[in-house]
């Protein structure tokens, strides 16, 4: 009875390693798609400043470039 009583909680123990170890595993790829997404978020401000500083220097300056938006959406 004893062999059986320890076989069971080395079972268990067994057991709640490969859990912790499936929860820091997936932990990690959390975090990895965090910073992935956080990058994305990074590269796509970056190129809409981009676009906004050349749209600003291709209208002749920022007053140009809202005003010939306005008139693109409003169609005048």
């Amino acid at each position: 009875m004893q062999t059986s009583v320890n076989e069971g909680v080395k079972t268990k123990i067994r057991a709640g390693r490969k859990m912790n170890t499936s929860a820091q595993v997936q932990a990690e790829v959390s975090r990895g798609a965090v910073r992935a997404l956080n990058i994305a978020g990074i590269l796509v401000a970056l190129w809409v400043a981009a676009c906004l500083v050349g749209g600003m220097i291709a209208s002749g300056g920022p007053v140009a470039l809202v005003k010939g938006w306005c008139s693109a959406v409003m169609g005048l």
